[in-house]
């Protein structure tokens, strides 16, 4: 999957099931700063990512993620299976 596909479903996860207004949703948007995450919701995040990663998540993958470019970083080479 590539890092403009990642963005897309990320974003469309934020809009649909967080209610986050789109123009908020940049690759330098903080997930808790800027749009109003808080850990309960990111842990929610993850798991609607799920969808799209195959195997597990371990938490600990995410613990340095701060931004929707981090995400994404992360994210990617988990979607290679």
């Amino acid at each position: 999957m590539t890092k403009d596909e990642i963005f897309n479903k990320l974003k469309t996860i934020l809009v649909d099931d967080f209610e986050i207004d789109e123009e908020k949703i940049t690759m330098d948007a903080n997930v808790v700063d800027d749009l109003d995450l808080d850990s309960i919701d990111v842990i929610d995040l993850i798991g609607k990512m799920k969808q799209f990663i195959p195997g597990k998540i371990s938490p600990d993958t995410f613990k340095d993620v701060h931004t929707i470019s981090d995400v994404i970083e992360t994210i990617e080479p988990l979607t290679a299976g």
